[in-house]
């Protein structure tokens, strides 16, 4: 049983950061922003990978999720991308996501270097003890190289602010297990063609 409260529930779009001449383009930001939650997104995805999170620089990332916060309004819960493959990079990017208002954090796994199940839980919890906001897990291992092991969730399961996972690997039944001996993380899918057997398995 999840005893963690619900970050959110349901859809939760990852959105691109437009950009026009090289530069942010904080006019289409906001469109995006207004047409997912017009059209009834549950939560909104800033500087996620498909926001292109590694070509924005540190400036730009604050002054992106400032203006995300601002134009969402409180409307939606808003999760900001903090992830990388190193790990004292990830905590300074979610420490500034949790000090701009970051309603949570996602956090990819360490891409290429292909961390050991110790390494990866390690690198979790040094990002989950330096803020006090909800964590997102993702795990993407066709783009990231690296897959994580059940046993690294059932670890992390007991972490008081990691909350849940956005599970992208191509075994649709690793949900079932996640669900049934990982009670305090709730799960998600990361693929668009597992939504409704995910939800069927216990995902939201």
């Amino acid at each position: 049983m999840n005893t963690k409260k619900l970050v959110f529930e349901g859809c939760a779009t990852a959105l691109v950061t437009p950009f026009k001449n090289g530069k942010i383009d904080f006019k289409a930001l906001s469109r995006l922003i207004d047409f997912q939650i017009e059209n009834g997104a549950s939560a909104l995805v800033i500087l996620g990978t498909t926001g292109e999170s590694p070509c924005v620089d540190f400036d730009e990332r604050d002054e992106v999720v400032a203006f995300a916060k601002d134009a969402i309004g409180g409307r939606v819960p808003m999760l900001v991308g903090t992830g990388t493959n190193n790990t004292k990079t990830s905590i300074k990017l979610t420490q500034s996501a949790e000090k701009l208002g970051a309603d949570g954090a996602l956090l990819v796994t360490p891409y290429y270097n292909k961390a050991t199940a110790d390494g990866l839980l390690a690198h979790y919890l040094a990002i989950a003890n330096s803020v006090s906001i909800p964590i997102v897990v993702y795990n993407v291992p066709s783009r990231t190289g690296v897959d994580i092991p059940l046993s690294v969730y059932q670890r992390l399961a007991s972490v008081p602010n990691i909350y849940g996972v956005k599970e992208a690997s191509s075994d649709i039944s690793k949900i079932t297990k996640i669900c049934g001996s990982c009670g305090d993380l709730t799960v998600w899918t990361g693929n668009d063609e597992h939504i409704v057997p995910a939800i069927s398995l216990g995902a939201q």
